[in-house]
């Protein structure tokens, strides 16, 4: 079977003739992949499930290791994880429930900002509850009702899509602290979708 080389495919491993702009691709993405509450409680416990496989490996290094300089994104280890927990909060407890204008008050608010573990873990449960009580409260036609973030202003989303844009950037950002590990040599936790969910402890191998 002949391979095609690099310059005969599209931009997305398909021939010429298949290809995909990313203008095209935009305009044939329909509705998001998250149809039913089911659905989006899935992807909300995976979610928390992978993030506390996080906080309970960092939470065991000294505090000066979490908090010093990396060259990421959001400079420390433990300043990741509260940006995560704040683009959930924003997204689904605020964009999603139609709560924009009271943005201002949230982004004031310094339990935001936590300054231990011991502030970071109660802040971590209200986010969470936030966003349980959010998706137990999503009807089936919800999840194409269209949301507006306010460094969104164009283009069409809805709150499926905020699902989405919550478990992706989610990744990214642990994807940073994932690098930043294996540069100190220690190995993260697993959190791919599989090793989360379909695996058994039985098998003998999932990752801790």
């Amino acid at each position: 079977m002949r391979v095609a080389p690099a310059h005969e495919t599209g931009r997305y491993g398909l021939g010429k003739s298949q290809g995909m702009s990313p203008q095209s691709f935009r305009r044939n993405v329909s509705a998001a992949p998250i149809r039913s509450r089911s659905d989006a409680l899935r992807l909300l416990e995976y979610n928390r499930a992978v993030f506390d496989r996080f906080v309970r490996r960092l939470s065991r290094f000294p505090w000066s290791e979490v908090t010093r300089e990396r060259e990421i994104g959001h400079r420390t280890l433990f300043a990741t994880l509260v940006h995560i927990l704040n683009v959930h909060e924003v997204w689904m407890a605020y964009i999603v429930r139609r709560r924009t204008r009271e943005l201002s008050v949230l982004f004031a608010d310094s339990t935001r900002r936590p300054k231990s573990w011991r502030e970071f873990r109660r802040y971590e449960d209200r986010v969470w509850a936030e966003l349980e009580g959010t998706v137990r409260g999503l009807t089936p036609r919800d999840f194409d009702r269209p949301v507006r973030a306010p460094w969104f202003p164009t283009g069409r989303y809805t709150v499926a899509d905020a699902l989405l844009q919550t478990t992706i950037e989610q990744a990214h950002h642990l994807g940073e602290v994932i690098g930043t590990l294996w540069q100190d040599d220690r190995a993260p936790p697993a959190m791919t979708w599989i090793e989360v969910t379909r695996l058994t402890r039985r098998g003998g191998r999932r990752r801790p």
